[in-house]
């Protein structure tokens, strides 16, 4: 019996003082810790979705992302083909032209809206545009049978037709023309309005001037296609954080804090497509050709709780590498059940950090989170370390990390740079203050 208990007491000790164990279990309660911390990236997501499609609703029911894709001239041709010996047949082919000039100004007033705890950029955007279109003779005359010149009508395209605010009309020459709704031509224009045109059969040879206004809603975006041989677009707003996209960026610019004026000019050599054509070729082209504005919210605090989340691992790593050697240089034994709560209480960080963040701006929300997971680590040590100077030095250590990773988050572009200087700095603290750990004898330590 003796010899049984004194053997269990070996085993009881070796259990408790072996320093292999000890990092075995604690890489174990690491690996395990991760296993909710996905859980967090994927509840991120999730409130994510909800945004989206909270935004999306509401984009719904006020109008969606608006591109104008136009004016665009189109003339039917009828053409004849031989059957047989004893039937022709007349089919007919679109003749598109596209303006010589085009010239967009416009004005973009935004509102913000708020459904539950988000918030969506709408807008109201008063567009005048004008310009001139010249009939182009070079038409392929092979099996032409005629030229409907008494049936040219124009494609006004509008991405969203729920957002015109104004009975439109055209102004052509000196003669004001109806708008009708919907697209002829909807392999080139999906969405818009078509505008039938007075006889061109005796002005072939004139330019044809053109005036259209159009007030306009929509809901975060607002995009351009440079359908003009010269394209010139001016566009101002009062919302100080646009966001220039697409194709073509302006070529002059100015954004304040009280709003921003943008200018694009497009020549005909800049884009991949003709200035007329048979035939419903170049859509593609013609479609990713459009640039425009986003009227973007200035933090999106999701992505930020994202990319925080990423660094969950190694805040975990580094925060039990710290209470592992203070237990080696203090010789006072931790139970990996204070490891794991020490985890949990890491991970609760960025459970924080996303429900506040709704709430408040994110570095307020950070701040917060990061003072409440720090000030609970640190009085929960005080009673694992039993010196007070220890707990002082985890917390310094912990609030240098936190505010290490909000740091390397603000610096985006130099973010990979940060982080490996940051664990090279890590890697040689623990290196000096380790260096006189006699590892083999650590297990003869008594606690």
């Amino acid at each position: 019996m003796e010899t049984s208990n004194s053997f269990l007491e070996k085993i009881n000790n070796w259990l408790k003082n072996s320093l292999s164990l000890k990092l075995i279990t604690i890489t174990f309660l690491m690996l395990i810790l991760l296993i909710p911390a996905s859980m967090i990236k994927s509840i991120i997501t999730e409130r994510q979705y909800l945004r989206e499609s909270t935004i999306s609703e509401v984009s719904q029911k006020w109008a969606n992302r608006q591109n104008i894709n136009g004016p665009v001239m189109t003339i039917p041709l009828t053409y004849e083909e031989k059957v047989d010996k004893d039937e022709i047949r007349d089919y007919i082919k679109y003749l598109h032209i596209l303006p010589e000039d085009l010239q967009i100004d416009g004005t973009i007033d935004p509102t913000r809206l708020r459904r539950s705890i988000y918030e969506i950029v709408v807008y109201e955007s008063a567009l005048s545009l004008k310009g001139n279109f010249k009939i182009n003779k070079s038409i392929d005359k092979n099996n032409l049978k005629r030229i409907n010149y008494d049936q040219a009508f124009i494609t006004m395209g509008v991405s969203d037709l729920r957002g015109i605010q104004n009975q439109m009309k055209l102004q052509w020459n000196d003669t004001e023309l109806e708008v009708e709704p919907g697209s002829k031509i909807p392999e080139i224009i999906r969405s818009g309005v078509t505008i039938a045109l007075p006889d061109l059969s005796d002005l072939v040879d004139s330019t044809f001037d053109f005036g259209l206004d159009i007030d306009l809603q929509g809901s975060q975006n607002i995009s351009f296609t440079p359908l003009g041989k010269t394209t010139d677009i001016n566009i101002s707003s009062e919302w100080p954080d646009p966001s220039f996209n697409g194709s073509f960026l302006p070529d002059e610019r100015d954004v304040t804090e009280a709003g921003f004026s943008a200018q694009w000019k497009v020549l005909q050599l800049n884009r991949n497509y003709p200035q007329s054509w048979i035939g419903n070729d170049y859509s593609n082209n013609i479609k990713s050709s459009s640039f425009g504005i986003d009227l973007i919210l200035p933090l999106n605090d999701y992505l930020k709780s994202t990319r925080a989340a990423k660094y969950a691992a190694m805040t975990i790593a580094l925060t039990f590498l710290i209470f592992f050697v203070i237990e080696i240089l203090n010789h006072r034994k931790i139970h990996p059940f204070q490891y794991t709560l020490v985890g949990f209480a890491l991970l609760l960080f960025y459970i924080l950090l996303i429900s506040i963040s709704e709430h408040l701006n994110f570095n307020m929300a950070y701040f917060i989170s990061s003072i409440i997971v720090v000030g609970m680590i640190t009085l929960y040590s005080m009673s694992v370390f039993k010196k007070n100077k220890l707990s002082i030095l985890l917390m310094a250590i912990l609030s240098s990390l936190y505010g290490f990773v909000f740091t390397t988050m603000q610096l985006t572009e130099y973010a990979l740079l940060m982080g490996s200087i940051g664990l090279a700095v890590i890697l040689g603290l623990t290196m000096y203050f380790t260096k006189n750990i006699n590892w083999y004898k650590l297990n003869e330590v008594k606690s």
